[in-house]
């Protein structure tokens, strides 16, 4: 089962449309454009607190887990 996560590969700032564009199979700037088209029509607000929003939601893919061998001090 696939996941939507925020992309660290494809990102321009957190990811999120990366994300989608991998979830979806669809390339990735072709969103960019829509949401660009998306936030100008809206009047710019709503596009960028659903963007924040999903910054907050979408997990980012591959978490780093700290564990007690990344503790340079031990």
């Amino acid at each position: 089962m696939k996941k939507l996560l925020r992309s660290k590969t494809d990102m321009t700032f957190a990811g999120v449309l990366g994300g989608f564009g991998e979830y979806f199979g669809v390339d990735s700037a072709l969103l960019r454009v829509i949401f660009i088209f998306f936030v100008l029509v809206t009047g710019i607000f709503p596009g960028v607190i659903a963007y924040l929003l999903a910054i907050l939601i979408i997990p980012q893919e591959n978490p780093k887990v700290h564990t007690v061998s990344d503790n340079p001090t031990s």
